[in-house]
């Protein structure tokens, strides 16, 4: 079976039109969530990284 580019490129668009695309509010809306979360997350990191370096300087 050889590849062919043609008849994958038509079976891609196909497939595409069976997705379910957000509404431009819900790709907004779900675009600040993953940011704030990024946010959170990155505050908790920063925060743990702060705790443990200084439990780590009480060692060293």
């Amino acid at each position: 079976m050889a590849f062919n580019p043609i008849k994958y490129v038509q079976e891609t668009r196909g497939e595409l039109k069976h997705v379910s695309w957000p509404t431009r509010r819900q790709a907004l809306q779900f675009t600040g969530l993953v940011i704030l979360i990024s946010i959170i997350v990155s505050i908790l990191l920063g925060v743990f990284d702060y705790i443990f370096g200084e439990i780590l300087q009480l060692f060293i």
